[in-house]
């Protein structure tokens, strides 16, 4: 059974130009600097993302591994932070399976603890 990571964007403004180029500029920068090349990383749906107003919409499995799952979900939603900040005005829905993940402000979106890194060395020595 896995676990993943589900985002969503809505609002009735399609992105402007510049918007749509800062979401392939984050997807990118994602991209080159995600840290694992086997596992499932930030997917963004092509097309029509399901709804009229849905400007952006994506997964990411989330990987078996204990040692990596933090690292992963940090990754993934530090850039989906990023797309929130760059989508002004969207409503956004953020979950993994069935929990939302939590969004601040100053923060973006996190989970309690998950960036602590005494938990991910714990973790890691699964």
């Amino acid at each position: 059974m896995s676990v993943s990571l589900y985002y969503s964007a809505s609002r009735a403004m399609p992105p402007t130009d510049a918007e749509a180029a800062a979401v392939e500029r984050i997807v990118a920068a994602h991209m080159a600097c995600f840290p694992y090349e086997n596992e499932e990383s930030l997917c963004l749906y092509d097309g029509d993302a399901g709804t009229s107003d849905e400007i952006v919409a994506g997964s990411t499995k989330l990987p078996f591994d204990p040692g990596r799952v933090l690292s992963v979900l940090d990754h993934v939603l530090s850039s989906v932070t990023e797309l929130r900040r760059a989508l002004p005005g969207a409503d956004w829905r953020v979950h993994m399976d069935d929990l939302d993940v939590p969004w601040d402000e100053t923060d973006g979106y996190a989970f309690p603890g998950m960036r602590d890194p005494d938990l991910a060395a714990e973790l890691g020595s699964l």
